[in-house]
């Protein structure tokens, strides 16, 4: 949790942005993780992280607004 967090402060967008983007879940998928409502599965953990190594932050700033740019 506390990576995907990192992750989408440092790219600027919510952490829920991050997972809809990996295709590891939809809107709610973020918030019934942290109410502790649900948990991800090692797979979808994979999932997340490899979009995340794939799509590292810049060094400039917002990767997903040099994306739609």
């Amino acid at each position: 949790m506390a990576e995907v967090r990192d992750y989408a402060a440092q790219i600027g967008v919510k952490p829920s942005t991050v997972v809809q983007n990996a295709g590891a879940g939809g809107g709610a998928t973020w918030k019934r993780w942290e109410n502790g409502d649900s948990s991800p599965t090692m797979r979808t953990l994979e999932k997340v992280r490899k979009y995340m190594a794939d799509n590292p932050p810049s060094a400039g700033g917002c990767a997903q607004a040099e994306a739609a740019a």
